[in-house]
C-alpha cells in the first residue's frame, strides 16, 4: 500500500503540474502587472474591517475569512511539513517553498476574486464560493465535469489524517515519554480528536469562524514568539543558516545526492501544503466572506502565503537548522521539530511545542470540514453533509493510526488533483480577474482623490 501511494503521489506530482502550479503562478503575476504587490497596505486595511459592510452577501468578515483560510494553512504544514522538507530535501528546500509562495500570492489573488466573484447556489439555496462554483459560473454547464474531478479530490484531501497522525505522535509520545508510542495510545488519542472535532463541526461555519478567528492569532503569536528564542539563543548560526539554505537550493547535496529536480519538487510541494495557493481550498472560506468587492476578498487572501510560508515557515526551517537536529537524527516531521525545541529550551521546549501543535492540529481540523462539506454538498446536496462530517471525524482515527509517509503520499496526491482543475479554471477566467481589478483600482483612485 506504501509503494502504491508513493508512485500515486510521484506521477501526480509530475512535470505537468509543476508546469501548472509554477508557471501559472509566473504568468498571473506578469499579466496583474504585480498591481497585488502594490496595494498591501489596503489589504491590511481590508483585513483590519475599515471596509466590512454587515448587509452585504456572504458568510464570515474579511477577518474571520483570512482566519479560517489561514487556520487551515498556518498550522501543521508549517511545524511538520517544514520538518518533512528539511528531512527529505536538505535546507534548500526551504529556498524553492519561498519561491513558490512569492508566485502563491498572485495565485491566491485570482483565485479568491474569483470565489466571489462567480458565487453559486447549493441545493438549500445558501451562496457558496469555490473553485467547484467558479468553473460552472463562470465557464459554463459544459465544465461541469472539472468542478465534479475538483470536489471529489477535495473530500479527500482536506481529510484530517495529517494533523491527526502528528497530533496523536506528540500527545501519545509525551504521555509514554517515547518517540514511538504504542498504537493503543494512538488509537485512544484519535478517539479524543474525533470526539473534539465533533462538538465543532455540527455547530456550523459561523462557529467554525468564531473559533479559528480567536485561535489562529495567539497560535501564531506564542508559536512565533518561541521559535524567536530559540534564534536568539543560537544567534551566531542564524546567518550561516540563511546562507545554507540558498546554497543548498542550488546544490542539493545535503540528501539528495544533487538531485537539483527532486529538490524543487520538494520545496514546491512543501509549500503547497503550507499556504495551498492553487490548490483550491482558501477560495472555499473566502468566497464565503461578506462583500460585493471580489477584488477586496482577493486581496486579503494574498496575505496568505506572507503570513504562512514566508514568515512562520521560515521560522520553523531557521530553528531546525539553527539547532543541527536535521542532521543528527532520522527523525521526521513534527518529531524532528520537537527535537530542536527540547535541545533550545530544556525542561519547557517540548510543552510549549505541545501546546502550539495541540492548537495549529485543531484549528485546521476544524476548517478542513467545512471544505470536504462544501465539496459533498455540491456533489450529493447540502442536505446530506453529516454523511461527510462523520467520515471526516473516523478518518481523524484512522490517521491517527497510519504511519507518517503513507500520509505524506496520500495527502500530496489529492493536492496535485485539486490543483488541476482549480488552476485551469484560473486561468481560463484570468481576463475577467483583470478587469474586474482595473475596474475596483480605478474605483479606489477616484474615493481618494475626491477626499483630497
Amino acid at each position: 500500500m506504501e509503494w502504491v501511494l508513493q508512485k500515486f503521489s510521484e506521477y501526480a506530482w509530475g512535470l505537468p503540474l509543476l508546469i501548472l502550479l509554477v508557471g501559472g503562478g509566473l504568468y498571473f503575476m506578469i499579466y496583474a502587472e504585480f498591481m497585488p504587490f502594490r496595494y498591501l497596505g489596503h489589504a491590511i486595511k481590508i483585513l483590519r474591517g475599515n471596509y466590512d459592510k454587515a448587509d452585504e452577501a456572504g458568510q464570515l468578515t474579511h477577518y474571520q475569512a483570512l482566519s479560517t483560510a489561514l487556520a487551515a494553512t498556518v498550522g501543521m504544514g508549517n511545524i511538520s511539513g517544514v520538518a518533512v522538507a528539511i528531512a527529505t530535501g536538505g535546507p534548500g528546500a526551504i529556498f524553492w517553498m519561498w519561491i513558490s509562495a512569492l508566485l502563491g500570492v498572485t495565485t491566491k489573488f485570482f483565485t479568491c476574486t474569483l470565489a466571489v466573484m462567480y458565487r453559486g447556489k447549493d441545493s438549500n439555496g445558501e451562496v457558496q464560493g469555490g473553485p467547484m462554483y467558479f468553473i460552472v459560473e463562470g465557464l459554463g454547464k459544459k465544465w461541469k465535469p472539472l468542478a465534479v474531478f475538483f470536489s471529489i479530490a477535495a473530500m479527500i484531501g482536506v481529510s484530517p489524517i495529517f494533523q491527526a497522525n502528528q497530533l496523536a505522535q506528540i500527545v501519545a509520545g509525551s504521555i509514554e515519554k517515547t518517540t514511538e508510542p504504542s498504537l493503543l495510545m494512538l488509537f485512544i488519542v484519535g478517539v479524543l480528536i474525533s470526539i473534539f472535532i465533533a462538538l465543532v463541526v455540527f455547530g456550523g461555519v459561523e462557529r467554525i469562524g468564531k473559533v479559528t478567528s480567536r485561535m489562529v492569532p495567539s497560535m501564531v503569536g506564542l508559536y512565533v514568539l518561541s521559535v524567536i528564542v530559540i534564534l536568539l539563543i543560537h544567534a551566531r548560526h542564524v546567518p550561516e543558516s540563511m546562507v545554507l539554505i540558498f546554497k543548498d537550493a542550488f546544490t542539493g547535496d545535503a540528501v539528495l545526492g544533487g538531485a537539483l529536480g527532486t529538490l524543487i519538487i520538494t520545496g514546491i510541494k512543501r509549500a503547497a501544503f503550507s499556504n495551498e495557493a492553487g490548490i483550491g481550498t482558501a477560495p472555499m472560506a473566502h468566497g464565503a466572506a461578506k462583500t460585493n468587492e471580489p477584488v477586496r476578498e482577493g486581496l486579503v487572501a494574498m496575505l496568505g502565503p506572507i503570513i504562512d510560508t514566508l514568515v512562520v515557515c521560515t521560522m520553523t526551517a531557521l530553528a531546525i537548522i539553527v539547532t543541527d537536529e536535521w542532521q543528527h537524527s532520522d527523525l521526521n516531521g513534527i518529531s524532528l521539530t520537537a527535537a530542536a525545541f527540547k535541545d533550545s529550551i530544556p525542561y519547557v521546549g517540548n510543552f510549549i511545542l505541545l501546546v502550539c501543535v495541540v492548537i495549529f492540529a485543531l484549528s485546521t481540523m476544524l476548517s478542513f470540514p467545512y471544505y470536504g462539506a462544501k465539496a459533498f454538498s455540491f456533489l450529493f446536496g447540502a442536505r446530506h453533509k453529516n454523511i461527510y462530517y462523520w467520515f471526516y471525524i473516523v478518518s481523524a482515527v484512522v490517521g491517527a493510526m497510519v504511519s507518517l509517509s503513507s500520509i505524506i503520499n496520500l495527502i500530496d496526491g489529492f493536492y496535485a488533483l485539486m490543483a488541476i482543475p482549480t488552476m485551469t479554471g484560473a486561468l481560463l477566467l484570468s481576463p475577467k480577474v483583470k478587469k474586474e481589478m482595473k475596474r475596483y483600482f480605478a474605483s479606489l483612485k477616484n474615493e481618494k482623490a475626491s477626499q483630497h
